[in-house]
């Protein structure tokens, strides 16, 4: 190739023999690339001279060999307090698009790897889009999840090439497409194979001046009146069952900007900018960014470790046990299953097969992974293992006891960890050879849906065990949280008062749905009477007998009389609610009055509380730690930023 272009930072530009412009994002100092201001302005002046050259085509693409480009820099968002601000922003990279789309030559985008929110909208400019069908290639819009929505034309365009509510819909779950399904959803016009070159797929759209795809005739009147204000009301219907409007307003806000201007693509611009600007500088956005940052920095925590799992061994073959096995599985590892009997694990085999088959559905990824879960009644998984888990019930005696007989077959490099929920670490090493290796892996229920593990560690633990569990929490795709060995750690601590509270409204003659809407109406996922049913009744009896401070006797007498009926949650299929499906039989209330939101404060005002005393005490680092572990193991609302970050702004707006 020869080169015609000036020299520019952020990206490589080429022409070759055949008049093809190579355009190669390529951002300077960063090992991937998103789009910066910086970027997207360099792109303008390319662009602009393009349109003097006549070139046979563009293709756009990544010389970064990890990634197409990740989305907008986020970094750069905090910066605005206006919201006209961030709308001029947007208008400006709107004209750079809009001048790519416009050129008058073929243009094809190249992707490899993750192509999300800003880069997916700038490869939805090109006529035609050829992708690596590589199992890292992901595209997707996951603005929701940051308070905002696409804002550089994908509303628009998205639903333009495949129609109105397959758009709208892949906008709204901030889903992450596979390569194979982008194609088949329109996203994607072509697959290149992995051992194919991306490369001459490109150049071969170019030269026979391929077009991207278009939606059937059915899925373009999704677009158009009268279907599109029918189908505008089920999505508004169907997301509020996910999301408060009032907590989350962006994806309601995208829905009536499309549902009022799609039959006007310059009107679609326009309230794009306008609305995305005004979300970008409110709370929620705010409060989302800054936990975006703090996933990206548990995420870091698991890094610089030179720890690669293999093979896991966990003992006890419990709800926990069996689904941190089938957990460790669906990543890749090998993983062996002991108990007393076969008969106690053949029900977690059972588990972990519908499991495989809800996650990986094909059969033949479901036989692979059910190869990799072996049951293991002898132990004979110790001595091959990297990574042995205990996950027994609560007894330091029966845990100390299977340690003695554990750790002299344990393998020099394999991490012992407990996934005990409440015993110290202090009351478990007492008889170990060597205290400082035993750490606490403590997942939480459900393992498959609940992204936190508290990396325990006790005054013995040495450094190199708890960043190797941070490693291990990393590659299982988990978020580690390294902290303090004390009684009920961070989460189940700051669960305590909160679940006693509940229990406390409950013997006072409150509506347990009365209850659970408060609380869902302050911003917690769940209700605290619906939780303690998942948690499991007979934990919550645990929870009121090791971790609640004062006069509980009154809860532990409604949690008795569950249990004497064998009532023991969703386990059971009745707990405080009755179970079907997965899901509690449970009325939904009208709470949004004063005396909802009484009774949330005096729900919330325990849990603040030993928030702040866990955060005196560095139960773990700092509060942002702390804002992240209880966002990620309790569910507290996100849109809040955090428990210390909103107290904190309770108390700067007071």
């Amino acid at each position: 190739m020869t080169t015609r272009f000036g020299s520019y930072d952020h990206w490589q530009i080429d022409i070759d023999v055949e008049n093809i412009v190579w355009l190669l994002c390529d951002r300077q100092g960063e090992g991937s690339n998103s789009l910066s201001e910086a970027v997207i302005r360099e792109l303008g002046g390319i662009v602009e001279e393009i349109e003097s050259l006549n070139p046979v085509g563009v293709v756009v693409g990544s010389a970064k060999p990890a990634s197409f480009i990740l989305g907008a820099d986020i970094r750069e968002f905090d910066r605005f307090t206006q919201a006209a601000d961030v709308t001029n922003m947007i208008k400006a990279g709107h004209e750079v698009f809009a001048r790519l789309e416009n050129l008058p030559c073929p243009t094809v985008a190249a992707i490899h790897g993750f192509a999300l929110g800003g880069g997916l909208e700038l490869a939805l400019c090109c006529d035609y889009i050829v992708a690596l069908n590589v199992p890292e290639t992901r595209v997707g819009f996951p603005e929701v999840k940051l308070g905002i929505f696409p804002g550089l034309g994908g509303t628009t365009r998205l639903t333009e090439r495949v129609g109105g509510l397959e758009g709208m819909q892949l906008m709204l779950t901030a889903r992450m497409l596979r390569a194979p399904a982008a194609r088949k959803a329109g996203v994607i016009d072509e697959l290149v194979d992995e051992f194919s070159s991306l490369h001459w797929a490109a150049r071969r759209a170019i030269l026979q001046k391929r077009k991207k795809h278009t939606p059937s005739a059915a899925a373009a009147l999704t677009n158009r009146q009268p279907a599109r204000s029918v189908l505008a009301q089920v999505l508004r219907r169907k997301t509020a069952e996910k999301a408060n409007p009032e907590h989350y307003p962006a994806p309601f806000r995208m829905i009536d900007m499309w549902a009022e201007n799609r039959d006007n693509r310059r009107r679609m611009f326009e309230a794009e900018a306008e609305q995305v600007g005004q979300l970008m500088v409110s709370d929620t956005a705010r409060n989302l960014r800054r936990v975006f940052f703090m996933t990206e920095r548990m995420k870091s925590l698991g890094k610089g470790e030179d720890f690669k799992v293999r093979r896991v061994h966990v003992v006890g073959a419990g709800v926990m046990g069996g689904d941190i096995a089938a957990w460790c599985v669906l990543q890749g590892m090998e993983v062996t299953l002991q108990d007393r009997e076969l008969k106690h694990i053949e029900p977690a085999l059972k588990r972990a097969k519908a499991l495989f088959r809800k996650r990986l559905r094909k059969k033949p990824a479901v036989s692979a992974a059910l190869s990799r879960l072996m049951a293991d009644v002898e132990g004979d998984g110790v001595p091959r293992a990297d990574v042995i888990i205990e996950a027994i019930y609560e007894d330091a005696d029966a845990k100390r006891a299977l340690y003695a007989s554990i750790e002299p077959r344990m393998a020099a490099h394999a991490i012992l960890a407990t996934n005990t929920s409440a015993l110290p670490l202090e009351s478990l090493t007492r008889d170990m050879a060597a205290p400082e290796r035993l750490i606490g892996l403590h997942f939480f229920n459900p393992v498959a849906k609940m992204p936190l593990v508290e990396v325990v560690h006790g005054e013995q633990t040495a450094k190199s065990w708890i960043a190797r569990g941070c490693a291990f929490s990393a590659q299982i795709n988990r978020f580690p949280l390294p902290t303090k060995s004390s009684p009920g750690f961070l989460v189940n601590r700051v669960l305590a008062p909160y679940l006693m509270e509940a229990f406390t409204l409950m013997l006072e003659g409150l509506d347990k749905e009365l209850i659970d809407a408060s609380a869902i109406r302050f911003g917690m996922p769940m209700g605290p009477i619906e939780l303690a049913d998942v948690v499991g009744l007979d934990v919550c009896m645990k929870v009121a007998e090791t971790l609640a401070s004062g006069d509980v006797e009154a809860q532990r007498e409604l949690l008795q009389k569950k249990l004497d009926e064998g009532h023991l949650g969703k386990k059971s299929g009745q707990g405080f609610y009755v179970w079907a499906k997965g899901r509690a039989n449970r009325r939904k209330l009208n709470v949004d009055s004063p005396y909802g939101d009484q009774i949330a404060a005096r729900l919330m005002k325990p849990f603040l509380a030993e928030c702040q005393a866990a955060s005196a005490e560095g139960i773990v680092a700092d509060d942002e730690l702390l804002d992240a572990g209880i966002i990620f193991g309790t569910g507290f609302a996100p849109f809040l930023g955090g428990p210390m970050h909103y107290l904190e702004q309770q108390e700067a707006n007071a």
